[in-house]
């Protein structure tokens, strides 16, 4: 199988194992970038995991192994991670970002913009976090999302989360955008959420994208069907 694989993909030994960059693109489900490049390679059947999930909403960095690589994923998901996006203050979702409606609205009338600069020093270093109740956390053998999704109420506890920079870059009220750095598992959705209760209002994620993870940049990954229909064309030349 290796010696085939190395054949009909001469730039690549994806049985032997690669790390793949990929820039996940918005409303695809990190699985599905995963059976995406899977289905590929067919009619080999290669072992294909990704290093850290990101929410159909958000864009960007994926680190995707084949092969044996497959077997470093728990060293990759465990880096560092960098995120930019934009929330909008005043208002609150159940979801924390736009998969949900609007369920309150709150007055930013003259809010104030130093307060909210200031704000976010109270969201770095250790921090306990609430996951979203519509998120792909397990309680009881089953995703928090399907609960939420049938109306249960669920007691969720928290997890202990680093973030090391929580950064405003442009604030554009109800718009703000943010800079994060910060440990694996930290959900933005709640840090956004808690940010906005924080301030005696409320806060949603309109927007998010994953710039960095250790060592590795989006600029650098490969776009989803660019890679697809590179592969496509390899095996096509080894015909």
């Amino acid at each position: 199988m290796e010696e085939k694989t190395k054949k009909i993909f001469p730039e690549f030994n994806f049985a032997e194992g690669e790390m793949l960059l990929i820039n996940k693109p918005y409303k695809w489900t990190s699985f599905d970038v995963v059976g995406k490049i899977r289905n590929s390679f067919r009619p080999l059947k290669l072992k294909v995991g990704h290093a850290g999930t990101l929410d159909p909403l958000a864009t960007g960095l994926l680190i995707v192994c084949t092969g044996k690589m497959t077997k470093k994923i728990d060293e990759f998901q465990a880096q560092i991670k960098e995120y930019t996006g934009t929330m909008i203050l005043g208002a609150s979702t159940p979801s924390y970002d736009l998969e949900t409606e609007i369920e309150e609205t709150f007055d930013i009338t003259h809010f104030d913009v130093e307060r909210i600069r200031a704000n976010t020093s109270q969201f770095t270093g250790d921090l306990d976090q609430y996951p979203p109740a519509h998120s792909a956390v397990k309680v009881d053998g089953e995703r928090l999302y399907l609960k939420a999704r049938r109306g249960e109420t669920v007691e969720l506890k928290t997890r202990k989360v680093s973030v090391s920079l929580f950064e405003i870059t442009r604030i554009e009220l109800p718009e703000i955008d943010f800079r994060v750095i910060c440990s694996k598992g930290t959900y933005i959705r709640s840090l956004v959420h808690d940010f906005g209760r924080s301030l005696d209002n409320a806060a949603y994620l309109k927007s998010l994208r994953r710039t960095k993870s250790g060592e590795f940049d989006v600029k650098d990954a490969f776009e989803v069907m660019e890679l697809v229909n590179h592969i496509r064309q390899l095996k096509e030349q080894a015909k």
